[in-house]
């Protein structure tokens, strides 16, 4: 189960995960940012509360990437422990900016 909640506020988008980003339910992520996206100059993904990550969801990560590299800028914030390890192995810490 994942939450995704978006707040907007001018060009900026803002949007909060918390639960489990992989397979079932990286889909609705990656429609829900890609219907958000248009115009945004700046994505912050906040990952407090995300408790896990697959290989799914870094796809969706790394698309969302591709496009804010082209409109603006992409930041990933809270980071756990958990998910910053799956980022280190699969070496998208290199990738993103996280704060």
């Amino acid at each position: 189960m994942l939450d995704i909640e978006k707040k907007t506020n001018g060009n900026a988008l803002n949007v909060v995960l918390s639960g489990c980003l992989d397979t079932t339910t990286a889909p609705e992520l990656e429609k829900q940012l890609k219907d958000s996206m248009g115009g945004v100059e700046v994505l912050a993904i906040d990952m407090e509360s995300l408790e896990y990550i697959s290989s799914a969801g870094l796809r969706v990560l790394l698309s969302a990437q591709k496009v804010m590299n082209r409109q603006g800028s992409m930041t990933v914030t809270h980071v756990n422990e958990t998910i910053m390890e799956i980022f280190e192995v699969t070496g998208f810490s290199d990738i993103l900016n996280i704060e």
